[in-house]
């Protein structure tokens, strides 16, 4: 798959270094050539020099065949602006947005742009929202058979209850994140548009768990 990040901090290097280790193909975006650098001699992907943002700049990195778009530069206006371009302009379904103002990060939410914001964990927390979901999990019991993951849920079941979600997928869902913050479900609680789901699984029934949840739930 093909990938394109705005960005070559230290956040954008390493996601592309590790992108590029997974055997993905990767096109970097940065305004100075000399933040490449942080590439390596190994890196084998495509450096393009110019403004995340720019629709043309964004056709030489080829985003028209990207799987995903990140935008971790260091300003939290041309990250929004270009992960919105590339969604809205260019179609592409998996982006997001390194954003460094936490209290922003709702707003964008709402815009339909995943947000990134704490630094600490960014390379990573992108990283798992750009790959196919099982490729990396959140936690992993010491005996590795139970592992903590976000998965990805149809559209088809915003409005239904999270009960059935766990009853259909054989899992117990340990928290939501929705618009950017964690909530705890209860009996009454519903799918809702945008919410990220994080459940706790056998590592073996991954899989099974991707494929129930990513097709519509039961007729009622």
């Amino acid at each position: 798959m093909h990938f394109v990040i705005m960005g070559c901090g230290r956040v954008g290097a390493t996601l592309a270094r590790n992108l590029e280790r997974h055997g993905h193909d990767v096109a970097v975006i940065d305004q100075e050539p000399a933040a490449f650098r942080r590439l390596g001699a190994e890196f084998e992907g495509r450096r393009v020099t110019g403004v995340g943002f720019d629709r043309d700049t964004l056709r030489d990195s080829g985003i028209e065949q990207a799987y995903a778009f990140a935008a971790v530069s260091s300003g939290d206006n041309s990250n929004i602006l270009a992960a919105r371009v590339a969604r809205e302009t260019f179609g592409v379904e998996h982006v997001v947005a390194r954003i460094y103002d936490p209290g922003r990060a709702e707003v964008y939410q709402r815009l339909g742009i995943p947000t990134v914001a704490t630094v600490r964990w960014t390379a990573d927390q992108t990283l798992r929202r750009l790959l196919p979901q099982g490729a990396a999990s959140e936690y992993r019991d010491p005996s590795g058979k139970i592992v903590l993951i976000e998965v990805p849920v149809a559209p088809s079941w915003i409005g239904r209850s999270i009960r059935q979600l766990e009853e259909v997928s054989d899992t117990r869902v340990a928290f939501l994140t929705r618009l950017g913050e964690g909530i705890l479900p209860t009996d009454t609680t519903v799918y809702q548009e945008g919410d990220l789901v994080h459940v706790m699984a056998r590592a073996a029934d991954v899989p099974v768990v991707e494929q129930r949840l990513d097709q519509p739930p039961p007729a009622e």
